[in-house]
């Protein structure tokens, strides 16, 4: 896909999402706002990420050379919005609502658009075994707290989400071994002398 039709399509991604058939779908249950809506939004700011042509004089790319600064603030805004009480809070404060839209295309999906490419194989492997690792937890917690942690949200859909975060962790899982042991990557050199 063309620089382009990525950027297009990242704004057409945050249109739908904005219109208000889908967004009262979305936001009426917790799975939807948490593991459709929000996903969707970073996703679409990872492909207004990979439509920049940024050259090797600016700014961003030269604080951003290896791709982890671009990393460390996808991380901490991501992390906030998937707070259950930002999540609570959301749905009853408008002006954080209009900051979901903004932040979590531009701070979040534009930074890793930009600097995933830029990630060494182990930054690759440390994302991914770490991001793995808080599905799970996030899926245990969601399934075994007895207290609701969103008021907006029932008790059960509390627990539906965490289903479904299993489900998630365990694919991610799989996927992230299948391509380790079978993708053939020999990127990396092992021998004596690099070592």
């Amino acid at each position: 896909m063309t620089a382009k039709k990525c950027f297009l399509l990242g704004f057409i991604i945050i249109g739908m999402l904005a219109l208000p058939p889908l967004r009262t779908i979305l936001l009426s249950t917790m799975a939807g706002h948490m593991l459709i809506q929000i996903p969707l939004l970073a996703f679409s700011g990872y492909l207004l990420g990979k439509g920049f042509i940024l050259k090797k004089k600016d700014a961003f790319i030269q604080y951003n050379q290896n791709g982890i600064p671009g990393l460390i603030v996808t991380i901490s805004v991501f992390s906030f919005w998937m707070l259950p009480r930002t999540l609570d809070t959301t749905l009853t404060v408008g002006w954080l609502e209009l900051a979901k839209y903004i932040s979590l295309p531009l701070l979040v999906g534009l930074p890793l658009g930009i600097s995933i490419v830029r990630w060494h194989p182990i930054t690759k492997g440390f994302v991914w075994a770490n991001g793995v690792s808080m599905l799970g937890i996030m899926s245990w917690l969601y399934q075994n707290l007895t207290i609701r942690l969103c008021n907006n949200y029932l008790f059960s859909q509390q627990e539906i989400v965490g289903r479904i975060l299993f489900l998630l962790t365990i694919t991610l899982f799989t996927i992230g071994l299948v391509r380790l042991f079978f993708s053939g990557n020999k990127s990396i050199d092992y021998s004596a002398e690099n070592i």
